[in-house]
Parts: structure tokens; C-alpha cells; sequence
């Protein structure tokens, strides 16, 4: 595949090729490509104003809106790197995230439902001294200091001062993005992406579900996601349309498809479910779709199915330190293997299992753990070079933490993780960051939390808990405490007490045995 792997300049094409087509689609807002490269042009030379230099660190703190997809673009012109944050992450967690990233500039929502971000972030500029600047993103007319700037008021300066000279001409092994994912014992890691690593990712995506100018995308998928800006820069790489939905919402989903006549469809495996289980799913005209992704989490072959009864998508496996397809499925593989597999891997990536006991590279057809090489790789985590070199064999593969089988023909099939992580609505969750959130309870002596299968959600996140001797606590109050210091989907769907936990000889719970436990109660109510 030839052409270029820089993201500036691949956008930069299309505008050249097809500038008054429909790229952003928003609500009542429509972008042509011209519009959004003038919006990016402006905003990069406002950064450059605010003295924003190549290297430096912006964090986006934005839902599913126009402003991330133009932050981004205006960041790879500048070489800059682009962190983008969950917008529901607690004070701490976002504190912690932007001092690790030893970010220079925020772009945040003033508000988003009840959370005022503004305040927020004002907090926070005072305890970090690298963060220098925060845009915000709404309708108020604010009056702002000198280190705070509304987003539309920063377009209409850069306008003023006049392109601002790009990097795109920076080798594609530069950073573009800093993705935080939660890592061992649930310790979020900023995996560092380079132009190379998303855009190799993207433009195989774009030739396997044969997109061009004419594919409107409906991204729902959250763009903090590595998924979402993927299907962002996918569909930039086939030069379509992109119809943002700033969060998941099903019928809102369904009118989306409906009256933007979207041709592809991506989603976590929860999203699908809970779209075809809308009332009204059976009375919509969906005859636009073709096709989509579904990826994220493991999909079951009863749903891909019934996906596949009007949306004709593909299975694709990957990570965030994979930028993140590994392998996907084609339009023309064997029946079997669309349903049963993760696909084979894109090209140019190398995939072999590796033994959990020495490390050692099988051939097909064993099982173990799943090791990538390739130009999807990520150029490690920030900050962290011995995680990084843990996470990498002698021979350069990548280890992902999830077993697998490879067969003689390279199809992949995703067997079971290593580790404990609980996937829960396609986002990961570490069972010892719920744990130690818990046991700082005053009434709870011990907590150990377990993922347990649910039909849409793909697992449910139960907290088993050991109460204080004479301590009065409820599930409801338990889960209250977590939520105000995770984001939603961290906090325990159901809470199950225990008066002990059962225990190995080495002195370590018993964890499959609590699965059952709570499985068994959830199957009976």
C-alpha cells in the first residue's frame, strides 16, 4: 500500500481532491473539507500564537463533537500530540492523566450535564504547572483571563494571523496521539501512537470494507477511544463523510441512519444489542447500511448473525498498543471463519502465540498468548520504558494479554485473557482499581470484584464484599461511594456480601468460584 502514513497530509489530499464534499456532519452543522482544513488552518496558528510547538502535548477533554475531529487535524498540522480524555473522568483520574502527559493546552466542554467543567479545569490549571492554557467549547459568553480562551474565538484570531507553516512534511514516525488504557493492576498507561501506527491501521481498514467518497460513517463509538478515531481516520482515508453522534443513543441512532443514509455502521458488540433491541428497530429502513465494524469486545455468533441481517459487518481484533487493528475478517472469507474467527491480519502484520510459561513462539494451531509485530505497533508508553520493554519479546512482538489460536491459514480466534480485565459495554475494566476504591470504605474489611456474563453488556462488574464486623452498609451506598471517584462504567453493577472468600492453600481468593456464586444468584432472579 503506497501513499502517505502522516495524517496532515492525507487530509491534505482530500481536500485537494474533493474539497466541497460533506466531511463533518453534526447536528444542523455541515463541514465540507474545505471548511474543516480552514477551521484546523486557523486553530493550528492560534496554537502556534499561544507558542504551541511540534512535540508538545494537547489534551482533549471533548465528547463526540466537530471541535475533537478539528483539535486533532490541527494538531498533526502543528506536529503536536493529541491526548484525548474520557469527558467523564473524575478530578483525580483527569488530574493524574494530564500531569503524566505533561500537557500544554486543554480543550474542554464548558459544561456537560451537570459537570462544569470550567470550574474544573480552572482548579486544575493552578496544581499543574505544564498545562498553560484551556479552550472551552460551548455557547456562553464568558469572561476569560489570559490562559482561557473560548474554542470559536481561537478559529476567528487564526484567522486573522494567516496559515500557520505545518509539519506535515514530518516523517510518519512521529507521535500524533498519547491513548491512555488501563494496564496492570488497572494503572492507566499513555500509549504513545504514532502517524505511522493509525494511519497504516486506518487506510487497511478503509481497502477491507471497500469505502470511498461515497460512505457516509456513523461514528457513535466514543472518539477517546482509539476505536472511534480510527473510524474518524478511516473514513478521512477513503475521503467520506463523517455523521458524528456525541454519545450512543439508540433510537437517536436509528433517526441518524435513517435521515443521513449511512452506509457503515461501527460499534462494540453493546451497541448492536441494545440498537436491534429498540422498539422500533423493525419499522426502520436501514437499506442504506452495507457494512461496519464490530469490535471492542468478544461477539458471540448468534449476534454476528443477526447483525449481519442487515448490516453486512466485519470482526476485527485489536488494541490500543496496536493502533489498534490486529486482524479482521473480509467480505470474501469463509462463512465459518467470519463468525467464528477475529479475521486474519491485516498486511504487513505479523501474529504468533507465545507460551505463558517461558515465553517461546509457537506455530499454529497452540495456544497462548497473542504477540504482535508490525508497523501498527505503538512506540511505547509514556514515560514507562521498563512496562514498555515488559510488554515486548526478544524477537520485537507485542504482547497483548489475550489467548488465542492462530491456524494454519492465520485466522485468529480470541480464546480467553490472561489476565483478570472485565469487559463490561466494551470498555475495559481492572478488577484491583474497583478493589482498592472499596476497601477505603469505612465499613469494608475486604472486596473482590468479578466479571459475570450478561447478554448485552458482555459482563457484568459484581463486587464481592467482605463487610466490617457490626458495620450496616447497603450495595446501594457502595456503589454511590464508587462513583464519585471512577467514571460510570467502573462502578459495580451489583454488590454480593460475603462473611469470608474462598481461599487457594497459597492464601489468594478463589475468583472462578465467586463468578459461579454470583452467576448462579443472577441466572435464578
Amino acid at each position: 500500500m503506497t501513499g502517505t502514513y502522516n495524517l496532515a497530509e492525507l487530509f491534505e489530499q482530500g481536500v485537494r481532491e474533493h474539497p466541497d464534499r460533506e466531511c463533518l456532519v453534526f447536528g444542523n452543522r455541515r463541514l465540507t473539507y474545505q471548511q474543516v482544513t480552514a477551521e484546523a488552518d486557523a486553530l493550528a496558528a492560534a496554537f502556534a500564537g499561544l507558542g504551541i510547538e511540534a512535540g508538545d502535548r494537547l489534551a482533549v477533554d471533548l465528547p463526540n463533537w466537530p471541535e475533537w475531529v478539528i483539535a486533532l487535524l490541527a494538531t498533526a498540522k502543528l506536529g503536536a500530540v493529541f491526548v484525548p480524555l474520557y469527558p467523564s473522568l473524575g478530578y483525580h483520574e483527569l488530574k493524574y492523566q494530564l500531569r503524566n502527559a505533561e500537557a500544554s493546552l486543554a480543550v474542554a466542554a464548558e459544561s456537560l450535564g451537570e459537570l462544569d467543567y470550567l470550574e474544573l479545569f480552572e482548579d486544575l490549571i493552578g496544581e499543574l504547572p505544564d498545562l498553560h492554557y484551556l479552550i472551552t467549547v460551548g455557547q456562553e459568553d464568558f469572561w476569560y483571563d489570559d490562559r482561557v480562551f473560548q474554542f470559536s474565538d481561537l478559529v476567528t484570531r487564526g484567522r486573522r494571523v494567516g496559515q500557520v507553516e505545518t509539519r506535515a512534511g514530518d516523517p510518519a514516525d512521529t507521535p500524533l496521539a498519547m491513548i491512555y488504557t488501563s494496564g496492570t493492576m488497572g494503572k492507566p498507561k499513555g500509549v504513545v501512537l504514532t502517524h505511522r501506527n493509525l494511519m497504516f491501521t486506518a487506510r487497511h481498514m478503509a481497502e477491507t470494507l471497500s469505502l470511498t467518497g461515497e460512505d457516509r460513517v456513523l461514528v457513535s463509538v466514543p472518539l477517546f477511544t482509539v476505536f472511534g478515531m480510527q473510524m474518524v481516520t478511516t473514513a478521512f482515508a477513503a475521503g467520506g463523510t463523517v455523521v458524528l453522534q456525541s454519545e450512543f443513543d439508540p433510537p437517536e441512532a436509528l433517526d441518524l441512519i435513517e435521515s443521513e443514509r449511512i452506509t457503515v455502521f461501527p460499534g462494540v458488540p453493546t451497541m448492536f444489542q441494545l440498537l436491534m433491541n429498540d422498539r422500533s428497530f423493525g419499522s426502520r429502513n436501514l437499506s442504506t447500511v452495507r457494512t461496519g465494524v464490530v469490535a471492542g469486545a468478544p461477539v458471540s455468533v448468534d449476534l454476528v448473525r443477526r447483525i449481519r441481517q442487515w448490516n453486512d459487518v466485519q470482526i476485527a481484533y485489536g488494541l490500543t498498543e496496536t493502533g489498534p487493528t490486529v486482524s479482521v475478517t473480509r467480505f470474501d472469507d469463509p462463512a465459518e471463519m467470519r463468525e467464528k474467527s477475529v479475521g486474519r491480519p491485516i498486511d504487513g502484520v505479523e501474529v504468533r502465540v507465545a507460551d505463558l510459561t517461558d515465553g517461546s513462539l509457537h506455530g499454529p494451531e497452540a495456544v497462548g498468548e497473542l504477540a504482535v509485530r508490525g508497523p501498527n505497533v505503538m512506540a511505547g508508553y509514556h514515560r514507562m520504558p521498563s512496562e514498555t520493554k515488559r510488554s515486548m519479546t526478544a524477537e520485537g512482538f507485542f504482547l497483548t494479554g489475550d489467548l488465542a489460536i492462530v491456524d494454519e491459514d492465520g485466522y485468529v480466534t480470541i480464546v480467553g485473557r490472561c489476565k483478570e480485565m472485565i469487559i463490561r459495554g466494551g470498555y475495559n475494566v481492572f478488577p484491583r482499581e474497583l478493589e482498592d476504591v472499596l476497601r477505603t470504605h469505612p465499613a469494608v474489611e475486604d472486596a473482590c470484584v468479578v466479571g459475570v456474563p450478561h447478554e448485552i453488556l458482555g459482563e457484568l462488574i459484581c463486587a464481592c464484599v467482605i463487610p466490617v464486623e457490626g458495620a450496616i452498609v447497603t450495595g446501594d451506598e457502595l456503589k454511590d461511594f464508587s462513583r464519585e471517584q471512577l467514571p460510570d462504567y467502573k462502578v459495580p453493577d451489583r454488590v454480593r456480601f460475603f462473611d469470608t472468600f474462598p481461599m487457594t492453600g497459597s492464601g489468594k481468593v478463589k475468583r472462578r468460584e465467586l463468578v459461579q456464586v454470583v452467576g448462579l444468584e443472577l441466572s435464578n432472579t
